[in-house]
């Protein structure tokens, strides 16, 4: 019989928080449909062309759709894919947006889930099936805070009056409900390019909803309308809804060094990579990978490191210890030769060639409209 001293040691997990969409493992997507009372057929029809259209999509395992039984005008899909990156390039594609328009007319609300899968028992089915990748070994360590960023491009020469237009306006209430607040609130400006990114305690729909409905926020976007390269009309809601699909810069990656306290807030940068057409995730990848060896590398500035990344449009937010002209070449994730090799071919060719960081580094550094953190964040 073995005794409590002849017990190997327990394993000592990293607690560092991360979250991460590049584990391997395999993902379960859960979503929840509200479906309008008498459009349960349409529903039904609209789906299984989207049913037939996925099962050709590359890392597409399966799926299920189900029917509640103490409410019929609830639903249920669960899909599987072999991992998080191809279900992110089928999400987040116009192909997918075009193909999912025709069910905003028959529901209600949706609500969309992401899990990896880190343990599977039973079922009867091999774990190593349909190429299924190993689990991660242990859980990531999160911080409760959810972080999510919005894009969108404007007009070429209206830069100047829509970084007036964001630096300059009320800041919504952060507090949604008993459970959801608004963290903090940071606006970038690249080329015509601006990138809003938000973190929120509690429920991420529930806080967008939130901060829509404020009279000082539709204010703001009602003065963006003229300058935006796509049109929108917010008092039209399959209009308001599209842009904002397309809007969406889901966080990929993110991770907090172990000696980066609550305390320790350093200074917020982002930064917006030029991604070669097609490599958007990969190069999102990379410098994920870069980010988890830095968190743990005491020489490194970047005291937390968030990865968007939509199609080509990759950007990183990181705050940094001593300001990011300190160490430049460890805040940019270029901190060897080999590093900047490795990007410059996941780059666009205005950043390749002779001279490429030093290129990279004036091109890549994105202009702060506005960085606001909530009272007691």
């Amino acid at each position: 019989m073995t005794t409590l001293s002849e017990r190997p040691p327990a394993r000592q997990v990293s607690q560092r928080v991360s979250q991460s969409a590049f584990d391997g493992a395999p993902l379960r997507v859960v979503l929840l449909v509200e479906v309008h009372d008498g459009a349960q057929q349409q529903f039904l029809e609209t789906y299984e062309r989207l049913c037939r259209h996925v099962a050709s999509v590359p890392g597409h395992v399966g799926e299920q759709l189900c029917q509640s039984i103490e409410n019929p005008s609830q639903w249920l899909i669960t899909s599987e894919w072999e991992s998080a990156p191809p279900f992110l390039d089928w999400v987040n594609s116009e192909e997918h947006v075009r193909m999912v328009r025709p069910l905003h007319s028959c529901v209600r609300d949706t609500r969309s889930l992401r899990f990896h899968v880190l343990r599977e028992v039973g079922g009867g089915r091999p774990t190593a099936e349909v190429g299924r990748q190993r689990p991660p070994a242990s859980p990531r360590t999160g911080d409760g805070v959810i972080r999510h960023a919005l894009t969108f491009t404007v007009r070429p020469g209206s830069e100047r009056a829509v970084a007036g237009i964001l630096s300059d306006y009320a800041a919504p209430e952060s507090r949604v409900d008993d459970t959801t607040r608004l963290v903090r609130t940071s606006l970038f400006l690249h080329g015509n390019r601006v990138v809003r990114a938000i973190e929120v305690r509690g429920d991420l729909l529930a806080a967008l909803r939130h901060v829509a409905q404020q009279p000082e926020v539709r204010a703001v976007e009602e003065a963006l309308n003229p300058h935006l390269e796509q049109y929108r009309d917010l008092d039209d809601p399959d209009s308001a809804r599209v842009f904002f699909t397309r809007a969406a810069l889901p966080a990929v990656h993110h991770v907090t060094a172990q000696d980066a306290g609550a305390g320790t807030a350093g200074e917020r940068h982002a930064l917006s990579y030029p991604a070669r057409p097609g490599a958007g995730m990969r190069l999102a990848e990379v410098l994920a990978r870069h980010d988890e060896a830095a968190a743990d590398d005491p020489r490194s500035p970047v005291l937390r490191s968030t990865i968007f990344q939509r199609g080509d449009v990759v950007v990183r937010l990181i705050d940094v210890r001593g300001g990011l002209d300190a160490d430049p070449a460890r805040s940019f994730g270029l901190a060897d030769t080999g590093r900047v090799a490795e990007l410059t071919t996941l780059l666009d060719g205005a950043a390749a060639g002779e001279d490429g960081l030093g290129r990279l580094l004036a091109l890549v550094r994105m202009e702060s409209l506005t960085d606001r953190r909530s009272p007691g964040a």
